[in-house]
Parts: structure tokens; sequence; C-alpha cells
């Protein structure tokens, strides 16, 4: 195809997305003007003596029956879910860890040799994170600290000031809260999390808690699901608040093993409290879809991201190379299911036409992808790394703009594991550039291997900046070069 070609059909793009999009108004107005004119020809003592030749059963059924589908529909209908609010963890510059002290303190550690420490150095050079990210106090002792006092001091550090501001924001009391769901992957003490913040908090004694681990980045979204599914089986009204986190103090890992260094250079302290509710009274958005794709069936899959212990017996994260193949695969099932409940009907024409085309001529055009930018103004991508926001654009066709939550995030935070996704919230909301009825796609990945997505429509933007970003978001964006891979 030529380009000159290529050209005249992007042009002509909009006037098929208008025309597709609005069917059924295109249908439907020609024909209720059409009943109208013969309603008009008739004239009103034709309509009344035919609507009195009708026999009274018919006229029953005519009334009853719509009206009874209705009430049928409303009374089976889920419950619309809403995100009263949300906090995010606001990090303390006396936590912050610049590359310098990072790899000082490496070299120091007898635990790592200097090819560790190269690599190690490398890694934090393409990583697309920042001077800022900050560590527990634990990591950034000589040796680090990975007892369970000091991870507990995390935990409870994290938690207990995201669900302050939370609490502080909404006005809601503890009291009131009749759901908890917490999720952390790699830390699961006795007593548990839920448990942590029921004694902190005074939660009541009838409050339905779960704490969720071992579920990999994406398990704000399966908590998000959960708590959707147990707010709709609990009275009108309900209040569950779901908090993200990943606790690092335990989790360094002090051997050589390249693949299981990784994680010791991306992964920060960060976390998350949201409050989520039925009742939409000053909610701020609305839970349109949640989609979740697991692909643990797969060997390959399953240990692409792997606790394990190295040969000197040191407990890690081992990485697998495929992992961005895999996640890949996770995408594309994801986005086949999200697509048909999100994409407009001009979208989902073009992708139905070219999957028969491709059947007919085996294969020899390319598949169409979605535009998922008709579907959302907004994109938050989990910040796992800068790999895996460089092939989510790629694979999506997104501008630089509408990644930029992502990459910002993981400039100024790292991947601070299922709670990046309301930091990239917060950055989009700090921007000022959230408006009502905004649509905004947060997609997460997790070990297993998963790939989880919710769609969330905006009823109130934040008033203001105040939040993470609050006092730095006037340095954002700033440019992260690109490094050339050796």
């Amino acid at each position: 195809m030529s380009m000159a070609t290529s050209a005249q059909l992007r042009r002509l793009k909009p006037l098929y997305q208008l025309v597709v999009n609005n069917i059924l108004a295109i249908v439907a107005v020609p024909l209720a003007a059409s009943v109208l004119l013969k309603a008009a020809s008739l004239g009103p003592e034709e309509i009344l003596a035919r609507a009195l030749a009708l026999r009274p059963a018919h006229m029953f059924l005519c009334a009853f029956l719509p009206a009874a589908a209705t009430v049928l529909y409303l009374m089976l209908r889920p419950r619309a879910v809403y995100l009263v609010d949300y906090a995010c963890f606001r990090t303390n510059p006396n936590c912050r860890v610049p590359f310098a002290t990072f790899l000082e303190h490496s070299r120091v550690w007898p635990g790592f040799d200097e090819r560790s420490v190269r690599f190690m150095t490398r890694l934090l050079e393409r990583s697309g994170l920042g001077e800022e990210t900050c560590l527990p106090y634990a990591q950034h002792y000589i040796p680090p600290s990975r007892d369970l006092e000091s991870s507990r001091a995390e935990a409870e550090l994290v938690i207990f000031s995201a669900i302050d501001d939370l609490l502080a924001k909404t006005g809601v009391s503890p009291q009131d809260i009749d759901i908890l769901v917490v999720n952390c992957s790699l830390f699961a003490p006795t007593p548990s999390f839920t448990d942590m913040i029921m004694h902190r908090y005074k939660l009541r004694k009838d409050v339905r808690n779960v704490h969720l681990a071992g579920m990999g980045c994406s398990a704000g979204l399966i908590s998000v699901e959960l708590a959707r599914n147990l707010l709709q089986v609990a009275p009108r009204g309900a209040r569950a608040l779901v908090v993200s986190t990943e606790t690092i103090t335990p989790n360094y890992y002090m051997g050589k093993e390249r693949a299981m260094l990784l994680p010791n250079c991306l992964f920060r302290m960060g976390g998350a409290a949201a409050l989520l509710s039925t009742d939409g009274a000053g909610a701020r958005f609305r839970l349109a879809r949640v989609v979740r794709t697991l692909r643990g069936a797969s060997d390959s899959a399953y240990h692409c991201v792997y606790q394990e212990e190295d040969d000197r017996g040191n407990v890690g994260i081992n990485l697998s190379k495929d992992l961005m193949n895999i996640a890949g695969d996770a995408l594309k099932a994801n986005i086949t299911a999200m697509g048909p409940l999100v994409l407009p009907a001009s979208e989902q024409l073009l992708f139905a036409l070219s999957f028969i085309a491709r059947k007919v001529l085996n294969n020899r055009i390319k598949p169409y992808i979605p535009d998922f930018r008709t579907a959302f103004e907004h994109f938050c991508i989990h910040a796992g790394g800068r790999a895996v926001i460089d092939e989510l654009q790629r694979s999506l066709t997104l501008s630089d703009e509408q990644v930029e939550a992502s990459r910002m995030t993981l400039h100024r935070f790292g991947n601070t594991s299922s709670s990046s996704l309301w930091y990239e919230l917060a950055y989009i909301e700090a921007k000022g550039r959230m408006r009502r009825g905004d649509r905004v796609w947060m997609i997460g990945f997790g070990s297993g291997f998963k790939c989880n997505s919710a769609a969330w429509e905006c009823i109130r933007p934040a008033a203001n900046a105040d939040g993470p970003w609050a006092n730095c978001i006037h340095r954002y964006p700033v440019h992260i070069p690109d490094v050339l891979k050796h």
C-alpha cells in the first residue's frame, strides 16, 4: 500500500468511526421519524380506535412484560462499585538512595564481588530510575538488616502512613470499614497484615478481611476485584479498604547470581490505600471493568518470576530471560478479553474483519491492532522496569505522553510493585490532566504469570495536587536519556 493511500485512509478513519459508532442512532432516527409521520397521517381518532380494538390481555402483556423485564434487570444487575479516594505512601528524604550510595554499600558488602557490582551499575544506568528513589531504613545499614523486627517496622510505616492519609482525605472513621483486603507478596508475618491493621485502627470485629500473598506485582488489581466481589454481597453502601504494598527489607538478595540481582536495583519502598464503596456519594471514580489473565499452566510462565535459593543458600527472585516474551503473550490474552468490553464498535469491526482476512489469506497480512486510545484517555502501566514500559508502548502504539506517568513513576519512586499504578494515577491528577468522564486503563503484571487490568471512569477529578507528587510535580516530566546496550 502506497504512502498516499495510507494517508487517505487515515483521513477517512474519523468519518468511519463516526458512522459505525453511531450506527444505532443513524438507523433509529429515520425509523422513529417514519413512525411519527405514519401516526400523524392516521390522526388521533384512528390511533385511539386501533388501541381500543386491542384485547385486554394483549394490552396487559404490552404493559406488564416490559415493566417486569426492567424490574428483573435492575434487581439482578451487579451493583456499581466506586473508588471513594486513594492515598499513596509519601517517601521520606532520609530514605533516599542515590546510585552512588547504593553502589558504595554494595562494594563494602563482602557478599558481592566486583563483577556483581559492575553488573548492578549497568542495570541502574539503564533502569530509568532517578536519584530520589527510597529504600527502607534497614537497607541503609552495612550489612543490610533483614530481620523480622525491621521488616515489620517497614510494613507498619508504609501501610499506616497510607491509611492515615486516606482516612484524613475521606473523613471516614475506621469503624465504618466493612471489608479489608491487603496484598503483600513476599512478606507474610503472623499475625497477618489485616490483623495488624485491625489492631492499630480498632476495626469492628465483624470486618471481612483477606491477606493476599505471593500474587506478584499485579496483586493490587486482584485486591480490587476481590473487594468488588465482596461488596456485591455486602449491604448497600458498604466500604472496602484495599491496601497494596511490598515489603523490601527481608527480600534483599545477598548473592552473586545475575538473574537474581535485578530486583535489588529496581524495587523500592512504597504502598497505597484505596477506599471502595457501592455508595457513589462523593466518589472520585467508578470501576467499569476488571479482567484477569493467568498463564500459570505453562512451565515457562510459571518459572519466569520465581523465588528460590542460589547454590550458596541465598534467597532471591530469579527473573527469567524469557520474561518479556511471556509478558507479551499474557498482554495479548488480556487485551483480547478486554477489547470487546471497552472498544467502540468501529475498532471491534476492524479487528473482526482483519481476523477473517488473515484466516482466508493464511496469515499473509498483518493483524490489525485495535486502537485502545479510542477507549481510554489515560494509561497506567505497571512501572516494572524500562523494558516493560517500552514493550507496552510499542504493542499498544501509545504516545510518549500516554506512558509519561509510568516512566516518571519509575524514575521518582522505582518499582513499588502492586502500588505503582496508584502513584501513576496520582501523577496524572497532579498534572491536572484528569477530566470528568475520562477513562483510565490500569495494566499490571505479576508472577505466576499474570496480566491483570482494570478500567475506571472519572467522576470527580482531584481538586489539587496533594499527594506523593506534591513537592516535586513541578520538576516533571524529566528527560530520561536512551542508553545503548553493550
